[in-house]
């Protein structure tokens, strides 16, 4: 019992861990995102570059910009769902936690 309760604990904070590399990463690829959108804010030109796949394809600011924010909005959903799943791994971990003192004692 007390050994499947330490297995658990471990994987959860396996889990954990995981969870804050992916919230992290995601976290860079948004400050990258917003600092594109601030750079095309202040140019003037009307066209830019955008890398799609292995090509550079020159297209509307606006509507690199559109896909930008569109980038932006995903990835800040997908930031939410791993901070809830952060939190929900966490509470899991402190009850295992809890249960594991409860046991050496």
């Amino acid at each position: 019992m007390e050994e499947d309760l330490v297995s658990e604990f471990q994987n959860y904070q396996q889990d954990l861990q995981n969870v804050v590399i992916q919230k992290e990463s995601l976290k860079l690829h948004s400050m990258e995102v917003s600092k594109a959108m601030e750079e095309l804010q202040k140019t003037t030109q009307k066209t830019a570059y955008k890398i799609t796949g292995n090509i550079m394809i020159n297209k509307p600011i606006e509507e690199i910009k559109k896909d930008l924010e569109e980038a932006k909005e995903s990835i800040d959903l997908k930031i939410k769902s791993l901070e809830k799943n952060e939190e929900r791994i966490s509470n899991k971990l402190k009850e295992i936690q809890s249960k594991l003192k409860e046991g050496m004692k």
